[in-house]
C-alpha cells in the first residue's frame, strides 16, 4: 500500500526522488496509512491481517467502530509505540487484556470464531 502511494507521489514528481525527510511526503504517506486502517476498521473492524487471525476490532459495546473511534485509536497506537512499543505489551499484565490504544480509543479486539466446518449440500 505504502509502495503504491510512492509511486503515485513518482507521477507528480516526474520521477524524481522525494528528498530524505520530506515532511509532505511523510504527512501524505501517513495519511494513507490512516486511511487503510481506518477504511478497514469502519467497513468491517478487519485489516487483511486482522482476518487471517480471524479478529476484529470493535467498541466496548460491540458497534462498528466509527471515523472518530478510528483516529483516536491510530493516534492512540502512535502513542503506545513511543516507549519502545510498551504501550503494546500492556496486553500481556491488563486484566483485560487491551492495549493503551485500546483503552485510550475505548475500543477493543475479539477473536472471531472458527468458520464452521460443516459441509454444505
Amino acid at each position: 500500500m505504502l509502495i503504491a502511494a510512492t509511486f503515485l507521489a513518482l507521477l507528480v514528481t516526474g520521477g524524481k526522488a522525494v528528498p530524505a525527510g520530506e515532511p509532505l511526503f511523510r504527512a501524505y504517506l501517513l495519511l494513507v496509512a490512516y486511511l487503510y486502517f481506518a477504511l478497514a476498521w469502519v467497513r468491517t473492524g478487519q485489516t487483511l491481517g486482522l482476518k487471517a487471525w480471524r479478529l476484529r476490532v470493535e467498541r466496548r459495546d460491540g458497534a462498528r467502530l466509527t471515523w472518530g473511534d478510528t483516529l483516536r485509536r491510530f493516534l492512540a497506537g502512535g502513542l503506545a509505540l513511543l516507549p519502545l512499543g510498551l504501550g503494546l505489551l500492556w496486553v500481556l499484565v491488563d486484566r483485560e487484556r487491551l492495549a493503551w490504544h485500546d483503552r485510550l480509543s475505548a475500543t477493543r479486539v475479539v477473536r472471531l470464531p472458527p468458520p464452521s466446518t460443516r459441509r454444505r449440500r
